[in-house]
């Protein structure tokens, strides 16, 4: 079952802090419930994609997209991802969560998250191709970017992230069926 009570508590626990630049990193702390391990006592690698959500939307909110979604009657999506996971997260274990926008074109937003053990080691990294949405299908992140109040040149793109986006093209879609 999704985490809404978790959802809601990151929302509300961060609702009075310091807006953020589009561009901004938001921090957030997590614990790994019983809930969310797998076979092998360690975090789900699906519940990490989850527990991802609990990240990006208070970035959302302190960027002030929540309030331009609610305003235009826009949504989120995610339309791809690429998640390294490099070191276990135990039952009750606390993670630090980094989540910020890295890049945009004229569709995607990219972000990148990642979360923390409490010994400095990067537990996992994930960036998404994520998009904004309204009646009409995608909303240019250019437009979602004057509606935040946040009308930004565009970054430049990291070289990964660059590469991914150039490697994922390629890929056939539909994929093959046989």
């Amino acid at each position: 079952m999704y985490p809404f009570v978790r959802m809601i508590w990151q929302l509300f626990k961060h609702r009075k802090d310091s807006p953020l630049p589009v561009t901004g990193t938001h921090v957030s702390r997590h614990m790994c419930l019983p809930w969310d391990i797998d076979l092998w006592m360690e975090l789900n690698n699906g519940r990490t994609l989850t527990l991802f959500d609990l990240g990006r939307f208070p970035l959302a909110q302190r960027v002030g997209l929540i309030g331009a979604l609610k305003r235009r009657k826009w949504g989120l999506t995610v339309a791809g991802s690429t998640v390294r996971y490099r070191r276990r997260i135990r039952a009750f274990e606390t993670i630090e969560m980094r989540s910020r926008a890295v890049w945009w074109d004229d569709k995607f937003i990219y972000i990148e998250q990642s979360m923390w053990k409490a010994s400095g080691e990067c537990a996992n990294h994930i960036l998404l191709r994520t998009a904004v949405t309204g009646k009409d299908g995608i909303v240019p992140p250019k437009e979602v970017m004057a509606e935040v109040g946040q009308d930004l040149a565009t970054p430049d793109a990291p070289g990964w992230v660059r590469a991914w986006v150039a490697a994922d093209a390629q890929r056939p879609w539909p994929p093959m069926q046989e």
